[in-house]
């Protein structure tokens, strides 16, 4: 035999062993699934909620017009520090102050006639004291003239004299009481009118008043929406009046935000919370929870859902505000920001990455075992790849279990564990678990569609970009 027969003799058994080694290798691993683990350990997890708002000041006044007028004068402007009772802003004030001019004159007139009243009455009082003191005297004489003419000792003539001197003092004495109740009323009704203008004058001195706005509270001017020369209008029922400008006491500030409905639950007064400001990269601030909202907001309108007249399935926030413990003066209401709340905290908790967690129903976890009871009586081959069923008998997966896949002996396990509070990206095990346990974390397609009892390979090296390297 030659050499070169004998060369390709021995190229062809190496080739027909290596054949034989590779065929054995894929046999032996067509069922492995390449999974990437970790171990179940002890960690500090911090369950934080985090939602975006906007710097505001706990108390703050925006002052809107109430009147009609054109401003003459500001004499503040942004960011001027002002105090209670300021002036803030000046509206043309020639009408109203020539309307309390004229109504403060006419009440002038008004208190001169009630006390010209107040006079004819107690002229009225004294007239009708004098009549009286008549009649007294008349009726005397009468009385007396009576019995003087049943003796005889007066004639008839002077009888009747006397009968009609008393008729004319009742007269007038009747008379007399008619003019003081007249002169009664007339009193009244000039109280009456003088009060009438007397409020009159209240209400156009207030209107008068009103076309010099002055600060409500202390604090900092912090936005000016008119100016001079521009016309301002009250608020007229269900509309509000002309936007002046805002006062902030920037002494106790917020951080104002909106919270998803699935967090707000975790949520309580108290709860400490760290805030970050767009404006100042780099720092962030301490703060508390102060008000956690009780009415759900709709997203999409800013309008609380007791507001809406539909029915709707949309996103709903509910407010949380963080006061600032240390605010830095510089400071300024709308600026954007994110407070982080913590909401839950654990020391030395049994913790794995969130992502281990899977879910699987109980119908397939009952399958899965019923394959694997097969394979171990050589009667059939468990399927690591296959994809989970989606629906059951009853319409649907209506008894999920929660778990995680730990690795023993070259295979997974489904352990069925209970959560407590989560970290950022690991989650506290309660219950089904131990320390040390391998469980596996990826890939996502791993996890998606492994299956109890199934071989698996562990590969935990970092993978490899394949994105070329940028200069």
């Amino acid at each position: 035999m030659k050499t070169w027969q004998k060369v390709g003799i021995g190229i062809g058994v190496l080739a027909v062993a290596g054949g034989i080694v590779w065929y054995s290798v894929t046999q032996a691993n067509k069922d492995v699934v390449t999974v990437q683990t970790t171990h179940a350990g002890k960690e500090h997890l911090v369950s934080i909620v985090t939602a975006s708002g906007e710097v505001r000041p706990r108390t703050y006044s925006n002052v809107l017009a109430e009147g009609f007028g054109r401003i003459t004068g500001i004499p503040v402007k942004e960011g001027d520090h002002v105090k209670r009772g300021d002036i803030l802003m000046n509206v043309d004030r020639v009408q109203p102050s020539a309307d309390v001019d004229a109504q403060a004159a006419l009440e002038e007139s008004m208190k001169a006639s009630l006390e010209s009243a107040q006079a004819a009455y107690r002229q009225a009082q004294a007239d009708l004291r004098t009549q009286q003191a008549n009649l007294q005297k008349a009726k005397s004489d009468n009385d007396r003239g009576e019995l003087l003419i049943k003796n005889g000792i007066i004639p008839a003539q002077q009888y009747d004299l006397y009968k009609s001197t008393y008729d004319a003092a009742v007269s007038s004495v009747a008379s007399a009481t008619a003019h003081l109740a007249q002169t009664k009323a007339q009193v009244a009704q000039a109280q009456d009118v003088l009060s009438q203008s007397s409020a009159t004058l209240v209400h156009l001195r207030d209107v008068l008043n009103k076309t010099t706005y002055r600060a409500p509270i202390d604090g900092v001017v912090s936005y000016i929406a008119m100016r001079v020369g521009e016309d301002v209008v009250p608020g007229i029922q269900n509309t509000t009046g002309s936007y002046l400008m805002t006062i902030s006491d920037m002494s106790i500030v917020t951080s104002e935000t909106m919270v998803d409905e699935t967090d707000i639950i975790n949520l309580r007064v108290g709860q400490p919370a760290t805030v970050t400001i767009d404006a100042l990269p780099g720092q962030s601030f301490t703060g508390t929870v102060t008000e956690v909202g009780s009415q759900a907001v709709l997203r999409s309108s800013g309008l609380a859902t007791t507001q809406s007249t539909t029915g709707s399935q949309e996103a709903r926030d509910f407010k949380v505000v963080v006061t600032m413990d240390h605010p830095p003066l510089s400071l300024r209401p709308g600026l954007s920001c994110t407070s982080k709340v913590v909401t839950a905290e654990k020391t030395d908790a049994l913790a794995i990455p969130i992502q281990a967690l899977a879910m699987r129903s109980r119908k397939q976890l009952e399958d899965a075992a019923k394959l694997a009871s097969k394979d171990s009586s050589g009667s059939g081959v468990t399927l690591a790849a296959a994809k989970p069923d989606q629906t059951h008998g009853d319409g649907g997966q209506k008894d999920d279990i929660q778990g995680v896949f730990v690795v023993r002996n070259g295979k997974v396990t489904f352990v069925q564990v209970q959560t407590g509070i989560s970290g950022v990206t690991d989650i506290e095990i309660t219950g089904g678990l131990k320390e040390g346990d391998e469980i596996v974390t990826g890939s996502y397609k791993a996890l998606r569609t492994l299956k109890p009892d199934t071989p698996v390979k562990v590969d935990n090296k970092t993978p490899v970009s394949s994105q070329p390297e940028t200069t």
